[in-house]
């Protein structure tokens, strides 16, 4: 059998080497770190200083002390941001810019126009065509482009504060610049607000004169439509009309009152005089004086009669005499009564005529009003117009009187107050000499140590073989060269003290194929169709992770296959499951759950994994014969079943695994001839003939990786 080639090893990067090579060429990264340093002290020494000054606004709406709204709430909540940034843009505003550049005379100073004096090298390139001539931009432009590139104005966040900076090689000027630009802003803002005042008195004086005249055509239609109409008024709402069908209602309403009365008493009175009634207790016969008189005289009568009474006899002449006039006196009496009831009845008569005269009245004057009525809404019109016009003649006054009030310019203050002026600089912002030599000796420095390390990557002395990288179930784990050197046959051909056993394995090995991969050994178990794979890692986690590996390739080709963690790391449940507290084995073991719970999906893959548990372990191997009934039942539903037993013996496996169904998979890694030949022959021992042999990396015999019976 011809030996399989051996693959290129990986290589790591030592980092002992490199760092050595930078201590090597010391002397270089040095002299290479202090040039850099003095070139950045020679540059910095060269740079002409530049000096920063900042002058801070305040953007609030302000008012004169006597203005009217004076009483109002503060407006100040009116600039939002973007009033504040607009303020920002008017403050870099070419026309205020213009104007600080005139006040300052910053055409005469050479760091504000460089081009009006070019070098020589600049006349040449001009003359060339490599470059275009400055001098053909107005000077003003060269001399605003430059102020842009030394002005800053910004708004502070969350707040309506404005800062302007400004740098310059003259520390005075540096300061002046922000403080004539803000005075400038100041009276740009006071002069727009003086602007609009003018502009508004300009425009109410005309306004207010024919306002006026407007309110004056608009009284006199309505004092001209009062007089044709006849809706004059009494007092302040009343006309004459209005107030004459007030009276008559007033006095109708007398009249009435005073007819009913009137009847009233005439039928009492009436009424008495009808049913033979005694009268005395009605008011006006009581009140009559005459009948007073002539109750008086009956009461005398009747005293004289009842006094000759007692000494006279009926038949007398005195007492007939007496009876006369007591009869007399009733006949006036009843006769003065009648007049009083003729009185009333008259009064009643009197009343009723007056009603009715006032009922006449009063539907004369109804009609009238109707007719009033109709005119009134003309009216009415008319005076809304005229109230209309004079409130607006009222409110342009007032507006004219504030506007002339405010005709200097300190009587309209700007709507920003400065908080902060500029002062001179007393030290330069940059260069900073200091920190610009640092960062140029510590850049030279990793750029020399970074060009000594990739000299040394590059030649290759940098470079060693790698280690074998396991535990990452997404790639497959390299073996070392060394390891992967020496070949497995070895391990089963009788030479020196092992040769006894050694050459009891020996007539166990089968050439099947010339590749330990997973790749390889899940090709084998497809081709085999094997239901149960038992994998055995003697080496631990390493070797479980390549059990995880050889179940997501084989569900990779489309077989339904699961995984049962029986190590005691739980790594395969680690490495697949979405939580190790997932219920598993030992729950199912125990009876704490069934066995479609205890199935779980894998994290990256299409496979399913049953994790260790939350059980106790002991607990669960009590019923570890029930394991075998379980992984039966498992192959009805997957097509491989892969249990994962740890570094389990060949004894523990033999408890669990059915020689002629399952399959061993031993997971080798780093383990020598001598530790393999051990392995194969105890399981050869528990009756298993066919072992299979995975290393997740470089094969590790040109004999194959299936083991088989002679």
């Amino acid at each position: 059998m011809s030996v399989s080639p051996m693959t290129q090893a990986d290589v790591d990067i030592d980092l002992g080497r490199l760092v050595k090579a930078v201590w090597e060429k010391r002397v270089l990264v040095a002299g290479l770190t202090a040039a850099a340093a003095g070139l950045a002290f020679i540059v910095t020494g060269l740079l002409n200083p530049l000096y920063k000054s900042e002058t801070r606004l305040l953007i609030e709406t302000r008012e004169p002390v006597y203005s009217s709204d004076q009483n109002q709430t503060n407006s100040d909540t009116t600039f939002d941001d973007r009033a504040v940034t607009s303020q920002v843009e008017i403050l870099r505003s070419t026309d205020l810019v213009k104007q600080v550049a005139r006040t300052l005379d910053l055409s005469s100073r050479e760091e504000f126009d460089p081009a009006a004096n070019p070098s020589a090298i600049s006349d040449i390139l001009v003359m060339l065509g490599l470059k275009k001539n400055p001098l053909d931009v107005p000077a003003e432009e060269r001399i605003l482009k430059e102020f842009y590139k030394k002005l800053d104005v910004y708004a502070v966040p969350e707040s309506r504060v404005i800062g302007i900076e400004f740098s310059s090689q003259d520390e005075a000027l540096a300061a002046q610049v922000p403080n004539a630009l803000v005075d400038a802003y100041l009276a740009f803002q006071s002069g727009a607000k003086l602007e609009t005042n003018t502009d508004a008195s300009a425009w109410l004086e005309p306004e207010i004169a024919r306002l006026r005249e407007k309110v004056r055509e608009s009284e006199s239609k309505v004092a001209e439509y009062r007089a044709q109409t006849g809706l004059l008024l009494v007092n302040q709402q009343d006309t004459i009309a209005a107030k004459q069908l007030s009276d008559i209602s007033t006095e109708l309403s007398r009249v009435r009152g005073e007819r009913a009365d009137s009847e009233a008493r005439a039928q009492q009175v009436r009424t008495a005089l009808q049913n033979g009634q005694a009268v005395d207790a009605v008011s006006d016969v009581l009140d009559s004086p005459v009948i007073q008189r002539l109750r008086e005289s009956e009461g005398n009568i009747r005293a004289q009669l009842a006094d000759v009474s007692t000494t006279l006899l009926d038949a007398h002449p005195r007492m007939k005499g007496l009876r006369a006039q007591l009869a007399d006196v009733e006949q006036q009496i009843v006769s003065e009564i009648r007049k009083v009831l003729s009185s009333l009845e008259s009064n009643a008569r009197v009343a009723r005529l007056r009603e009715e005269e006032l009922v006449a009245q009063l539907n004369e004057l109804k009609a009238g009003s109707a007719r009033e009525g109709e005119e009134a809404v003309e009216l009415r019109s008319l005076e809304r117009e005229a109230a209309a016009q004079r409130e607006l003649l009222e409110t342009y006054l007032s507006r004219y009187r504030e506007a002339a009030s405010r005709t200097e310019p300190k009587a309209l203050p700007a709507d920003a107050r400065v908080i902060s002026r500029a002062v001179p600089a007393s030290e330069a912002y940059f260069p900073k000499t200091g920190p610009i030599i640092i960062v140029a000796a510590l850049s030279a420095f990793l750029l020399s140590s970074i060009g000594v390390m990739l000299g040394e990557l590059f030649s290759g002395r940098a470079l060693r073989p790698s280690s074998a990288l396991v535990g990452d179930p997404t790639a497959a784990p390299v073996m070392a060269n060394q390891a992967a050197a020496v070949p497995v046959a070895a391990a089963f051909a009788p030479s020196g003290d092992q040769s006894e056993s050694h050459s009891a394995a020996l007539p166990q090995i089968s050439n099947d194929a010339d590749d330990f991969s997973v790749e390889a050994v899940a090709e084998q178990l497809i081709t085999d169709q094997t239901p149960v794979a038992v994998c055995v890692s003697p080496e631990g986690d390493e070797g479980s992770a390549a059990a995880v590996m050889l179940t997501r390739t084989v569900a990779g080709d489309g077989l339904k296959t699961v995984l049962i963690d029986l190590t005691g790391s739980a790594c395969p449940t680690e490495l697949m499951a979405e939580s190790t507290r997932l219920p598993g084995l030992t729950d199912l073991m125990c009876g704490e759950t069934s066995i479609a719970d205890s199935i779980h999906p894998d994290r990256l893959s299409s496979a399913h994994v049953i994790p260790r548990g939350n059980a106790n372990a002991r607990r669960a191997m009590r019923a570890i014969d029930r394991l075998p009934m379980i992984i039966d039942a498992l192959t009805e539903a997957y097509d491989l079943v892969v249990v994962e037993c740890g570094a389990a013996d060949a004894a523990s496996v033999a408890r669990i695994a059915r020689a002629e169904r399952s399959e061993i998979v031993l997971s080798i890694l780093r383990s020598g001839e001598a530790e393999i030949a051990t392995l194969l022959a105890e399981f050869n021992a528990q009756g298993f003939d066919d072992i299979l042999l995975m290393t997740p990396g470089e094969p590790v015999s040109p004999l194959g990786n299936r083991s088989s019976a002679a």
